[in-house]
């Protein structure tokens, strides 16, 4: 099955970024992505979606926006909004509303850093999400990139080591997040994870001293989403676009942290004697099933149902797993690098149902 690396939550001279759609999507091309999506706070810029070519290669530039409510101080329930033709910033003022008139428009809404610190040493505020009896939203922006720095920098040392060593901060998901993920999951909403660079490629001018900060290249090697499509890029915008956003919607996607090792090739299945199903798609169970999943290298692999760490393989890059419970399977595995522990992959769930499919007895 193609696999497309695409990356999202960035922010252009548009908003609060630095770079323009023409540096964005070059610096996109540059580290080997298949497509970007910026999301500029409160606006949806038009007419610029297009492909940038090299060699062989396309990569695919599309947009959408990051809408919060611009009244409310500090800020909380930033609202990825993808796929809709429309500006949804006039609804920032009500997540619920927000949501609802994304849906009507067949868009998708992703609950941004849904949990983060503040971080005092530079003036900023917890801009978690905060409206948790919202409803009918497509996922949750589970693993942020920029919102986890202040995760890992608690004080002015650790923030400047951070900024000078970038590749320090990835650690993985924050528990909270996992937590409420599997929550909702448990729940029976099937709430699709993505990952978010929210880049801005911040430029810092100190006298003769010009840097950026955390430049486009960064995020585009760092934390991705791998989704899984029917064919590659065709080179049809309208095509393109929609096979794209049908895998975010459908949870036909993992999270991989490719800067210590690319997780391209990752896989995870499930099959009974009928049908074989992957990520995002539901299995009747029968008499059981059968989990497969294939890692380009070894990790710790964990399998987790209904909440719950069901294996723990210290190190293997394969499953094969017999399984008679309905409910959901996801996949977490993890890596050593630089010293640490850190999340690698973190793959969408498939769903098990002992319930009949219409038409069987």
């Amino acid at each position: 099955m193609p696999e497309l690396i695409c990356n999202l939550h960035i922010h252009s001279k548009y908003s609060d970024g630095s770079g323009d759609y023409t540096q964005i999507l070059r610096s996109a091309a540059n580290c080997g992505l298949d497509v970007v999506i910026v999301t500029d706070h409160n606006i949806l810029v038009k007419n610029v979606e297009r492909y940038q070519f090299t060699g062989d290669r396309k990569t695919l530039l599309l947009t959408g926006e990051e809408v919060h409510n611009q009244d409310r101080h500090p800020q909380k329930s930033h609202t990825l909004v993808i796929g809709c033709p429309h500006e949804m910033a006039d609804f920032g003022s009500d997540p619920q509303t927000l949501i609802n008139e994304v849906n009507a428009h067949k868009g998708m809404t992703f609950l941004a850093h849904p949990y983060e610190y503040d971080l005092p040493a530079v003036g900023e505020d917890d801009i978690s999400w905060a409206d948790w009896d919202v409803r009918g939203f497509t996922g949750l922006e589970l693993w942020n990139g920029f919102s986890e720095l202040k995760s890992v920098s608690r004080n002015l040392v650790s923030l400047l080591r951070h900024v000078l060593f970038p590749g320090l901060i990835p650690h993985g998901p924050l528990p909270q997040a996992l937590a409420k993920w599997d929550e909702l999951l448990t729940a029976g909403d099937k709430v699709v994870a993505v990952a978010g660079s929210d880049a801005h490629a911040l430029d810092y001018h100190a006298g003769p001293i010009r840097k950026t900060i955390f430049p486009y290249t960064y995020h585009f090697s760092t934390i991705n989403n791998h989704l899984l499509v029917n064919q590659e890029l065709s080179g049809d915008i309208d095509a393109d676009s929609r096979m794209v956003y049908q895998a975010l919607a459908s949870g036909a996607s993992f999270i991989g942290f490719d800067q210590p090792a690319s997780t391209r090739g990752f896989s995870f299945t499930a099959e009974n004697d009928n049908e074989i199903v992957s990520l995002g798609e539901t299995l009747l169970l029968e008499r059981g099933a059968t989990l497969r999943a294939q890692l380009p290298r070894q990790a710790n692999l964990r399998v987790i149902h209904n909440g719950r760490v069901t294996l723990n393989l210290p190190r293997a890059d394969r499953l094969v797993q017999t399984i008679t419970d309905p409910g959901y399977y996801r996949i977490e595995a993890y890596i050593n690098y630089k010293n640490a522990r850190r999340g690698w992959i973190f793959s969408n769930p498939i769903y098990i149902d002992k319930k009949s499919k219409p038409g069987l007895i």
